[in-house]
């Protein structure tokens, strides 16, 4: 065995030695990493031709391997793990790849180009099948199954189920439109592709166990279906039926099903009969499911296989290895196995034709069984053929471990095999040796030119019978000259046609077999009948029924005319079909003149019905139609023949014994005059090319014919259209004047009805015109009065609003009178207050001192009074100093409160030009006339009239005795101070004042100006919130005035008590 690794190759030879087909593998590819890891394969797929297939790798690498070319190539690299793979069946160099992402991917092999990307799944992709047309593909994972269009690669349908229900398989039947869908629960649905239409359900059985489906596999055909599971047992469906037909139980070995595969067979017509079956231990088994035979197996628990791929063409099989690798086998090679003795294994089979009740019928080596029926059906006595070891004689023994001695027991004793195993009894007793080869050989050269035209000779209504019949003769003719030119081989042929119309090879060798030992002699006077074959069966007629004979020559009947019918149709005329299938059990169990000794039993036991025919077309009419006679006497007839017929006319002395065909190439058969074949050949093929010639000539003749009749039809039919056309326009150009007159007619009319319907119009219009302004007036007139009502309303609200928002200002006006005449009147019972403190204090203070110097006078009398005119001097001096201390101080305070005094009227002023603008915003909202506004201003302005006297009055009364005791002072520096001070005091109030009259000239009342009275755009609500703000910001500057003139006051009344604290230190001095 050979072993390939292709490392990271990416082309080159499968195998490096001619690769000889054996029973084993013929090569072992694997891929080996750079770590010297093994990589596995995973998937493979074959195209449509057999030849080539893909396989990928974990790693997401997908190679093709050509086996007709030994060569292999990498073609992609996906770069994950496929899950699937599947060529396309229309374009052949496309395959489909399902990767572990749920995507599936189309790759060119030839090109290495992506060609589509599909999406849809949720899951990983199970499964791929495409449609035989090579349309449509489908897709299946654990959950859904979608159909995809190959032309156009979008999703045309998406198969959801319940969660609950799991999807096992989905796919398309072979060449039809039915969809066959596997779910977990064991249940199988058929659909249409087209409608997804429901076809039927395939009834699962409830009794026995459990199966659990995993494994499907179908025949070419589409007939059938197998499917295993989680147990050995194997359900065979029809699908034409629509019904279980057998149930095949494995060898114990076998737990569960992993996959099944059929191989085809190009000489089955697609109804595969051979079955691989991957179970859980890694072999693959093969049986034939209709013999329940165990075939041959691949694989060992110590080279377990874990997936297995059979070409389309039966060629070739792909394992995947348990190790990762691929093994490559041939099935030719592997089928040599197919007629060895398989080990002992048992096969349970349970047929359609049994019921639930009746037992099974075991099948083992080298014994059958029949089991006795149920209590409800008639009980038949079985026999157990037991082999007898060594004592048989070789000569008895048949392949498949059959013996002869015990078959011709078993007919003897039933009077034929059983129909069951009919087919496998009649291979061993013939000796097939199913050559393939050479039967391909013969097959693939195609239909024979003397059959190309067998359909007309011989309709028959099954197409399948007709192309099976075609084949199995082309191939005779292939095989010897003669078989083209015998007229009534197909009439021998049609019977073992019919019989193994789904296995031609065996059809072919069956035939074959047959010509060849029970057809002896029968071609050496071709094209006559066989004479000689012929003599015989009237030697023997005349040793056992001479009168019948006699009759027969009397009446002028030969025997070309009584036995020939029978032979050139192997008796398939005058018998029925089970009657025919028991003559042949007999017939290939005995020597070849036993179809002889047929004849003339058949002719014996027909011998009153014989006497009395008297025409020549009543005995032709007899050997060519069904009879009333009794098969199995005519059966027990020919067996007393063969014993009791003299050996000097017995045919046994002039036939030949059993002969089977060879093995590996057939016999070759020239028992016939080649000559004569050639000869007929020659004649036939001259007068075939002449009647080719004759049939083109008339061909082209009839052409001609043709031709000249399809000219005058068309020049008749040319003139005739011609004629037509003319009186056709004549009546078409009197119609059509007809019709302008009508016309014009109808369009007077229609002018007429026209303007009729414009003055209607033109009325209609006026009058919605008219209507419509009616209702434009209306609804103006009703707009200005509601217009007239709210503006009526919103000046009575304006007015109110003014009114209010005019006694609200008076009232505030008024509250801030009274808080100012407060404020005054505090301030001046402070000051007063204060005046009278210090003059309490300085007055105080002076008794002290005074009467502290008195105390001090008293206390010193002895002190010489030095001078009393300068102590009264310095005494007056001290009294001077004192006033003028007081005066200033005095003054001091006066300075303090004229200044509070004028901010205070700035303040004031402030309030006013407030006022004022609140009075604008109240007179622009408000709508007031401007007399309204002039009284007003008059009324605001005798309010200021009123408090700016008083101010300016009470500013000169302080001022002026100050100004009046200034030249008493004996001290310049302070008589130059305090005018100074005087001064910025007045420099200080004519500049509010001025600032008073202009910002009074700037908010003017009775300002004309439109622009100054339209651009106050102020509400009544945010004035008003305007004079709280001002009236809340005076408030809070007068409580701060007050603080500081406290503050103040304290100071002056430190200051004051230091100096007349200091004041005695200069008359103590």
């Amino acid at each position: 065995m050979q072993v390939t690794d292709i490392g990271n190759k990416e082309a080159g030879k499968i195998w490096h030695r001619t690769a000889i087909p054996r029973k084993g593998p013929i090569v072992t590819v694997i891929r080996t990493a750079q770590q010297g890891k093994t990589v596995r394969f995973l998937h493979v797929a074959f195209d449509t031709t057999g030849e080539s297939f893909i396989a990928g790798d974990h790693h997401g690498n997908i190679y093709l391997f050509d086996i007709s070319r030994n060569r292999f190539r990498l073609v992609q690299k996906t770069g994950q793990a496929c899950t699937a793979l599947a060529f396309t069946l229309r374009r052949t160099s496309e395959f489909l790849v399902a990767l572990a992402d749920y995507t599936i991917k189309c790759f060119d092999k030839d090109t290495k180009q992506l060609v589509s990307w599909m999406r849809g799944h949720e899951g990983a992709v199970s499964s791929m099948s495409v449609h035989s047309s090579g349309r449509y593909a489908i897709t299946t994972s654990s959950d859904t199954a979608q159909i995809w269009d190959l032309d156009t690669f979008q999703r045309k349908r998406k198969l959801n189920i319940q969660q609950s229900v799991g999807i096992q398989r989905v796919f398309f039947l072979p060449h039809s439109n039915t969809i066959l869908s596997c779910f977990s629960d064991n249940s199988i649905f058929a659909w249409e592709s087209d409608t997804m239409f429901c076809k039927y359900q395939l009834p699962v059985p409830d009794c026995g166990p459990q199966i659990s489906y995993k494994a499907f596999a179908v025949t070419r055909d589409g007939k059938n279906l197998v499917s295993g599971g989680r147990c050995n047992l194997l359900h065979l469906w029809c699908l034409e039926n629509k019904e279980l037909i057998r149930v095949i139980q494995m060898p114990s070995q076998v737990r569960t099903i992993r996959q099944l595969e059929f191989i085809p067979d190009p000489f089955d017509s697609g109804d595969n009969q051979t079955l691989g079956i991957l179970s859980q231990d890694g072999i693959l088994r093969f049986i034939n499911i209709h013999t329940c035979k165990l075939l041959f197996q691949i694989g060992s628990p110590d080279h377990a296989l874990t997936a297995v791929h059979v070409c389309p063409n039966g060629k070739h099989l792909v394992a995947i290895m348990d190790s990762g690798g691929i093994n490559i086998y041939s099935l030719q090679s592997l089928k040599e196995e197919l007629n060895q003795t398989p080990n002992s294994q048992v096969v349970l089979v349970k047929d359609k034709l049994f019921d639930q009740s009746v037992p099974k019928v075991k099948v083992k080596l080298g014994t059958v069984q029949k089991p006795a029926a149920s209590s409800g059906v008639r009980r038949t006595q079985g026999k157990i053929l037991r082999s007898t070891g060594a004592s048989d004689d070789k000569e008895n023994e048949l392949p498949a471990g059959l013996n002869r001695k015990r078959l011709v027991a078993l007919l003897k004793a039933f009077g034929e095999y059983p129909a069951k195993y009919r087919m496998f009894v009649w291979r061993s007793l013939l000796f097939l040796p199913e050559n393939s080869a050479a039967y391909s050989s013969l097959s693939d050269k195609g239909p024979h030119l003397a059959y190309l035209s067998l359909h007309d000779k011989y309709p028959i209504k099954s197409q399948k019978l007709q192309k099976g019949l075609q084949r199995v003769l082309s191939a005779m003719a292939h095989w010897a000259a003669i078989f083209g030119e015998v007229e009534y081989l197909p009439l021998v042929v049609f019977p073992f046609v019919k019989l193994f119309q789904n296995n031609p090879l065996l059809c072919f060798e069956v035939v074959a077999t047959v010509i060849i030992n029970w057809c002896q002699h029968w071609f050496e006077y071709f094209p006559n009948p066989p004479l000689n074959i012929l003599s015989m069966v009237e030697n023997v007629l005349a040793h056992h029924d001479k009168e019948l004979l006699q009759h027969l020559v009397d009446c002028g009947v030969t025997s070309q005319l009584y036995v020939w019918p029978l032979l050139e149709t192997l008796f398939s005329e005058v018998l029925t079909r089970d009657e025919w299938l028991r003559l042949f059990d007999n017939v290939f169990t005995n020597h070849p003149s036993f179809l002889l000794m047929t004849c003339v039993a058949y002719i014996t036991c027909s011998r009153e019905p014989l006497l009395q025919c008297s025409q020549k077309q009543d005995f032709e009419y007899f050997f060519h139609h069904r009879n009333n006679l009794d098969a199995g006497v005519m059966i027990k007839k020919a067996y007393r023949l063969m014993s009791t017929t003299p050996v000097d006319i017995h045919p046994k002395t002039m036939l030949s014994e059993f002969t089977p065909l060879t093995k590996g190439q057939y016999p070759v058969f020239n028992q016939y005059p080649e000559f004569i074949v050639e000869y007929q050949s020659r004649e036939r093929e001259k007068i075939r090319l002449e009647e080719m010639e004759y049939l083109r000539e008339r061909q082209e003749l009839s052409t001609m014919h043709a031709e000249l009749v399809r000219r005058e039809a068309e020049q008749e039919t040319y003139y005739a259209q011609q004629e037509l056309l003319q009186k056709a326009e004549a009546e078409r150009r009197k119609t059509l004047s007809q019709e302008e007159e009508k016309l014009t007619r109808q369009r007077e009319r229609l002018a007429a009805m026209k303007r009729e319907l414009k003055v209607k119009e033109l009325q209609l219009l006026d009058a919605s015109r008219r209507r419509f302004l009616k209702h434009q007036q209306e609804k103006k007139a009703s707009q200005i009065e509601k217009l007239d009502q709210e503006i009526s309303r919103k000046m009575d609200l304006r007015d109110k609003e003014t009114n209010t928002a005019i006694q609200d200002l008076e009232v505030r006006q008024m509250e801030l009178e009274a808080q100012r005449r407060r404020l005054e009147e505090c301030l001046l019972k402070e000051q007063e207050e204060t005046d009278r403190r210090v003059g309490t204090e300085v007055e105080m203070r002076l008794r002290q001192a005074e009467n502290d110097t008195l105390l001090q006078r008293l206390y010193k009398p002895n002190q010489n009074i030095q001078d009393p005119e300068t102590s009264l001097a310095e005494a007056c001096q001290q009294h001077l100093d004192l006033c003028w201390e007081r005066e200033v101080v005095e003054r001091l305070e006066n300075v303090e409160q004229d200044s509070n005094r004028e901010r205070l009227s700035q303040m004031l002023w402030q309030t006013e030009t407030e006022e004022q603008r609140l009075t604008d915003t109240v007179r622009a909202a408000a709508g007031k006339t401007w007399e309204d506004v002039m009284n007003a201003q008059v009324e605001f302005a005798h309010l200021h009239n009123r408090m700016s006297p008083g101010k300016r009055g009470g500013v000169r009364q302080r001022s002026s005795p100050s100004s009046h005791r200034l030249p008493h002072s004996s001290n310049g520096t302070t008589e130059a101070a305090v005018p100074s001070t005087s001064a910025a005091f007045t420099t200080g109030h004519r500049t509010a004042a001025s600032a008073q009259e202009q910002g009074t000239t700037r908010v003017c009342l009775n300002s004309s100006s439109p622009s100054e009275s339209t651009s106050t755009s102020f509400s009544l609500d945010r004035g008003r919130a305007q004079l709280d703000d001002g009236e809340r910001v005076l408030l809070k500057e007068i409580r701060e005035l007050r603080q500081k003139l406290a503050a103040r006051g304290k100071e002056g009344s430190s200051v004051s008590s230091q100096s007349i604290h200091t004041l005695p230190s200069p008359v103590s001095q």
